[in-house]
């Protein structure tokens, strides 16, 4: 048996049911074969008879891309967006979990975009669709980042450079929206906008912005 990495030999061994047809003259190659691509985690799988009484059989295995969470489901999902396990454990802890309907289909829209701005890759917790048209980033340390619905590229360049020049996303804040072209609205924590009113307070400058900045 070749390319087992996840698939045990019990299962492909089980798939085989040999046992059933001891003899190589019996065995149905092209019906093993559908047994075996039955299983989650095979992609593909091909079976070669070596008379008198060898079998080779390779399996390439599907690559876990995503971790896709609807409810309280959460599954292992390919670049296409098809589940291969509901099994989840710490093996998977490093794929970008993306959450809701419909956002399995689109995983691979997003980690593309992702994938160009790495330092915020690394801090992106999980990626949510809403209402099937754009997304919002959960990061690490609790702030969202809602993201527009077009040119999402444009918007991530954006993040990284007000995070590179100010330190953005370290700061005591809970939200950056960035779905208008024009301009960039930050939500600070209460602790942060408590502080914020009171400082403005005490220079005798009136404010009207409330918790948005």
């Amino acid at each position: 048996m070749e390319g087992l990495q996840r698939v045990t030999e019990f299962q492909v061994l089980e798939a085989l049911e040999l046992h059933e047809r001891p003899s190589l003259m019996l065995f149905n190659a092209s019906e093993a074969k559908e047994r075996l691509e039955g299983i989650a985690w095979i992609r593909n799988a091909s079976i070669q008879k070596f008379y008198p009484g060898t079998l080779r059989v390779m399996i390439k295995e599907q690559e876990p891309y995503a971790l896709w969470q609807r409810g309280n489901i959460t599954s292992v999902i390919t670049k296409k967006g098809e589940v291969i396990t509901d099994e989840v454990d710490g093996r998977y802890a490093n794929l970008l979990r993306v959450v809701n309907h419909g956002a399995q289909l689109r995983a691979g829209e997003i980690m593309s975009e992702l994938d160009k701005f790495p330092g915020i890759r690394a801090r992106v917790r999980a990626a949510k669709l809403r209402s099937e048209r754009r997304w919002d980033l959960a990061m690490e340390n609790g702030i969202t980042v809602r993201l527009p619905e077009f040119d999402v590229g444009d918007a991530l360049a954006e993040l990284k450079k007000l995070d590179d020049q100010g330190g953005l996303l370290s700061r005591d804040i809970v939200a950056v929206d960035l779905r208008l072209q024009d301009r960039v609205v930050v939500r600070l924590s209460d602790d942060a906008a408590i502080r914020r009113q009171t400082t403005i307070e005490q220079r005798g400058t009136p404010s009207s912005t409330g918790r948005d900045t």
